[in-house]
């Protein structure tokens, strides 16, 4: 009867003119708002000690920052380019990058921007930054070392004058070798607060540098290595050359506490340790250079090269040197890639090394980068310093450095070290996410206030914490105080189902999202068959605060995320209804679940304002809930002849219907519908639509409805020209749910009985023609299709708008803005992405993932995407993000409840622990046991980069700030004539000076002149007298005008003339002395001549 009267009412319907859209192209922004777990490009990683932050560097030109308790940052570089380079400016909230195109980045923790950017002219083949100071090195292709300062305040990197070329070290070493060597290792002496360097060339070459004294205390490689294999020490130069190209370096870093020994891996997959300490003799013959001690891995011929060189010192020895080396390479080509980890022990006079241990970690994909971050609050070394490994694609392994020790002094070689693998904040991969659902509440309704408070009495779940009782190191960042406190409701869920049957619930209100409830598969203490397996689908009811999860065995379980005293649930099949009970938890409770055929759900939706949910199988069957009672209100025979699966469900409801609804704080469900008022579409993949009575699941029209050309459908949605009805009955209830329960319930059921609510006839015709006003738009592979109410109904195929798709799509979304529909994402396989307006399709705006987000699309991609509130969620691989659509839209209140990648409260904490241990070493010759330890832990240990107040790089401002060998020819030949100004020339002889006693007793005590008194003729304690002002003027001040500057110059050639004139006589006085000299000395030359042997 209804199907009837609905298709005469949709024959005399008058055809509804279509507005155009209003969704304009500066309405939209698209971004990332947040940003989850480790991208699959990830390739260099870098540590800061202090702030216990890591940052991860990719392929694509993005940074990942990582801290504690779910704080994540996501760093975009407008270049989609490799990083080749990643160093944090330890506890300053900066990071540097060098991408591969050579363009030098900083990025500001604080900001989340890049603060300034430097384009090198040349390819860059080494960096590094001078731990504890705004300084970094540079080394180039053509072996030109530079230096680059970045100014904080300014927030500009400056390429500063000072730079050394090869030729100008060759001069200073006293020995040419080849200039066309590029630079492959730079590396800062630990404890010279930055003065010594050592560089690397490609050829073999090591050098250590002194910037303060423009010296070169160490070379080593070219021709010690040419003596260690005992090459004749005639060999010429272009054999000299050939040695070296074969000993090419590949890695370096430093073996010992204090700087003395330097580990050098090479191409050919040696190890070589270099003291330093120590320079190279020429003398040196057949092999018995004694600072160079040989390492091989492997005997093997052909070695793999060494591409990463680490160490760490063993505060349990008594010397500087053992410790363990971390080796990425050097073991025989072919064989299974591993770190390998040695246990490194020298002898007194450091001129043997002895491995005492040795462990291969074999890695759980191919190697990308390592680092070392030292336990905080370590004392005395690195000896427990752990581990972190990258892999590909994206995987971060932590190795514990207690554990690493243990492994070491056992004496199997290859042994498996358990790595904790990092904790997800959002699971992608373990367990297996299956899909998602992203749903947003209304603000400070009453579904979000009892949402908080089961939350707030079950007490949120905690990060996730390795296992095996490990602490992990990244702790950094502070989190906002607005997205802690506790008095703010949940108005956003993101809900995530799993291959093992669980789902996890998070707070999604915030940039940093909670865990709320983890909802195990299975119902403790029930015997419920087929709930542990995959979920495929999900959806939420805001009004009911109701859930409903399905799996793959056709299972649908129903919880209810509202606080409630029930013990017990209902197991519902096609032919029997059981009460069974579980024990009371403090979380979510299941309130039923249906099994009723062995297919899997593929599609879930509530109506009614969730009392009813409508459950769409892949065999092709529908099947109709009544959630209150709960129980089966009719289930469909296959709604399509070909048995297509059932991808969509849309309910279509005609006007206000008298019912009671379950509110979150009512216990009872009075629901009393009448079965014309409701309309069921069914949307199958194969594109077809079919209408059923929402009340017996009786067919509307006698064929399903089709299009002409067989598509792939997507996605079905109903649009309409302002809310319906129903809906704003459903707020409207859920605003009355706040007064009295009882007299709300009363106040109904007296209605109910009078029949004072029951719609009239002409209400009902209002409501039927504004149902019949609502578009259908279709989604398809290949297609987008508008329709009209009336068309589908009647089942004819007449589009309103058609849009033909240059490339397949695989999902797609509408969207709000004023709260009213206007616009449609679509993402295509190729991972394109348009955003067209409703209801006229028209393109506003075109993107891709790859823009956003640098992620290739990848295959089901689709199946874990969700949106709600033009928020899109989604995932790929072990990322997780969400994007923004709207301009000026802020849902997730950024940037007040964006979390901070830098702790300053804890840099100042550490700068002044820096600064006042320093200046206890400068008084006592060391630090105070205790303070050592806080500063350490401050620095995590660090050796080779070690933190160091920013005035103790003062002295390199002034090195820096000029072009070096200018003033230091003195240096490279001490017998070079010295250039002097005739006024620096004294000819008379000096006057004698009186002397305070204090003077006196100064050079009596000491027996010798100090700098000062040899300088200045003053002792160290001479107290300075003030000048007046007439005292300055009359010696600095030049007065007068230009007669009286000509007559002053006149008398200074006078004066030099003179000078010149006391200089030749005093020369001539002095040549007539050695004469007489001369002669005196010849005379007693021939007097000794002729005295005997015993005479003398």
């Amino acid at each position: 009867m209804f199907a009837k009267r609905l298709l005469q009412k949709t024959v005399h319907h008058s055809q509804q003119n279509v507005q155009r859209g209003d969704l304009k192209s500066e309405d939209l922004d698209l971004r990332v708002a947040i940003h989850y777990g480790i991208p699959s490009t990830a390739s260099i990683i870098a540590f800061d000690p202090i702030q216990r932050l890591l940052a991860i560097g990719t392929l694509d030109g993005r940074i990942k920052v990582i801290g504690g308790d779910g704080i994540e940052g996501l760093l975009i570089s407008p270049k989609q380019l490799p990083y080749k380079y990643l160093e944090f400016i330890q506890n300053q909230g900066f990071l540097i990058g060098i991408s591969n195109d050579n363009d030098i980045q900083v990025w500001n923790l604080e900001t989340r921007h890049l603060a300034c950017c430097l384009q090198w002219e040349s390819n860059i083949t080494a960096f590094c930054l001078i731990g504890g100071s705004h300084f970094m090195y540079i080394g180039d292709e053509y072996g030109i070392l530079s230096v680059v300062k970045y100014d904080g305040e300014d927030g500009k990197l400056s390429h500063l004058p000072y730079n050394i070329s090869a030729n100008s070290l060759s001069e200073a070493a006293g020995f040419s070798f080849p200039d066309d060597q590029p630079i492959v290792g730079i590396l800062p002496q630990p404890h010279s607060s930055g003065d010594r360097v050592i560089i690397a060339y490609a050829n073999g070459l090591i050098i250590l540098w002194d910037v303060s004294k423009s010296q070169i205390p160490f070379i080593g490689g070219g021709k010690d290595l040419q003596l260690k294999d005992a090459v004749d020490s005639d060999v010429q130069d272009d054999t000299f050359e050939h040695h070296l190209l074969e000993k090419e370096i590949s890695a370096i870093c430093w073996a010992s506490s204090d700087g003395s020994i330097l580990a050098v891996g090479y191409v050919d997959g040696d190890i070589l340790f270099w003291n330093t300490s120590i320079t190279s003799s020429k003398g040196e013959r057949n092999g018995q250079n004694k600072n160079v001690v040989k390492l091989q891995l492997s005997s093997a011929e052909r070695k793999l090269p060494v591409i990463v060189l680490q160490w760490s010192s063993n505060n349990t020895s008594r010397n500087d040197y053992n410790g363990k080396l971390f080796i990425y390479g050097g073991d025989e080509i072919g064989s299974e890639e591993v770190l390998t980890v040695l246990s490194l022990e020298w002898s007194s006079g450091m001129e043997t090394v002895r491995c005492i241990g040795r462990v291969d970690l074999t890695l759980t994909g191919s190697f990308a980068d390592m680092t070392l971050l030292p336990t905080a609050g370590a004392t005395g070394g690195n000896h427990k310093a752990d581990l972190f490994v990258l892999t590909n694609p994206g995987q971060l392994h932590l190795y514990d450095g207690t554990n690493l020790s243990t492994l070491l002094s056992e004496k199997e070689r290859k042994q498996f070290a358990h790595p904790v693998e990092f904790p997800m904040f959002i699971p992608t991969a373990d367990p297996s996410m299956t899909v998602g659902k992203f749903s947003a509440l209304p603000a400070g309704g009453i579904s979000s206030k009892c949402l908080s408070e089961l939350a707030s009495i079950t007490k949120p779940c905690s990060t996730p914490t390795p296992a095996a009782g490990i602490k992990w190191p990244l702790t950094g960042g502070v989190p906002t105080q607005l997205a802690v406190s506790k008095d703010n409701s949940i108005d956003k869920l993101y809900i995530a189902g799993y291959q093992d049957g669980s789902v996890w619930i998070w707070d999604a209100s915030y940039p940093i999202l909670t865990l709320l409830f983890v909802l195990e598969g299975e119902v403790q203490g029930t015997n419920v068959a087929h709930s542990s397996v995959p979920v495929t689908t999900l959806n939420f009811c805001w009004h009911t605060l109701n859930l409903a999860v399905g799996n793959e065995c056709g299972v649908v379980s129903i919880y209810y995320l509202g606080r409630s005293d029930k013990t017990s649930f209902h197991y519902v099949t096609e032919t029997k209804c059981e009460v069974q009970s579980f024990t009371q938890g403090k979380g979510p409770q299941c309130k039923a679940v249906f099994s009723l055929l062995k297919s899997p759900v593929q599609a879930l939706h509530f109506g009614n304002c969730g009392a009813k949910l409508t459950v769409g199988f892949e065999f092709g069957r529908v099947a109709m809930l009544d959630v209150s009672s709960p129980s089966i209100l009719f289930l469909t025979d296959c709604v399509s002849s070909s048995s297509s699966p059932i991808i969509s469900l849309s309910w279509l409801e005609f006007k206000n219907v008298h019912s009671h609804v379950k509110s979150p704080e009512q216990s009872e469900t009075d629901v009393a519908i009448k079965p014309e008022e409701e309309i069921i579409f069914i949307l199958t993949k194969d594109a077809k639509i079919i209408s059923i009575n929402g009340a017996n699941g009786e067919m509307i029209h006698p064929h399903p409805w089709h299009l002409k050309k067989e598509e792939t459908a997507l996605s079905m949605y109903i649009i309409e020209n302002s809310f319906p009805l129903s809906i704003l009955n459903c707020e409207k209830r859920s605003e009355e749910s706040n007064k009295d329960t009882t007299a709300k319930i009363e106040a109904e059921l007296d209605a109910s009985s009078t029949g004072t609510e029951h719609p009239s006839s002409s209400e009902a015709a209002s409501s039927l023609e504004h149902s019949l006003d609502t578009l259908l738009l279709l989604c398809c592979e290949n297609s987008l299709r508008l329709y009209s109410m009336k068309s589908v109904i009647q089942g004819k195929d007449k589009t309103i708008h058609k849009v033909n798709h240059t490339r397949p799509c695989c999902w797609t979304t509408t969207f709000k803005k004023d709260g009213r529909v206007c616009g449609l994402l679509l993402l295509f396989q190729t991972g394109d992405m348009e955003i067209r307006s409703l209801p006229d399709l028209e393109l506003v705006k075109e993107s891709s993932i790859k823009s956003i987000l640098r992620w290739n699309y990848k295959a089901n991609m689709d199946k874990l995407m969700t949106s709600d509130n033009a928020q899109v969620a989604l995932t790929s691989g072990c990322e997780m993000a969400f994007i923004s659509l709207l301009a000026g839209a802020n849902d997730f209140r950024i940037p007040e409840s964006l979390p901070c990648l830098h702790d300053r409260v804890l840099a100042a904490a550490a700068d002044a622990a820096l600064s006042f241990s320093s200046n206890q070493k400068k008084k006592q010759g060391m630090a105070p046991g205790i303070l050592g330890g806080m500063v350490k832990g401050f620095k995590g240990g660090k050796v080779n980069t070690s933190a160091m107040p920013e005035s103790n790089f003062t002295h390199l401002e002034s090195k820096f700030s000029k072009t070096p060998f200018i003033d230091t020819s003195q240096n490279v030949n001490k017998h070079e004539e010295m250039e002097l100004d005739i006024d620096d020339i004294e000819i008379d002889d000096t006057p004698p000076v009186t002397s305070s006693s204090s003077h006196e007793a100064v050079k009596t005590k000491g027996g010798k002149e100090t700098d000062r008194e040899k300088l200045l003729g003053a002792a160290d304690d001479s107290t300075p007298r003030v000048r007046t002002a007439q005292e300055i003027i009359a010696k600095y001040r030049k007065t007068g005008d230009a007669s009286s500057a000509a007559a002053h110059a006149r008398n200074k050639l006078v004066e030099r003339q003179e000078k010149l004139e006391r200089i030749s006589r005093r020369t001539e006085e002095l040549q007539s002395g050695a004469e007489n000299f001369a002669s005196l000395a010849d005379e007693l030359v021939k007097a000794m001549e002729n005295r005997k042997w015993w005479q003398i």
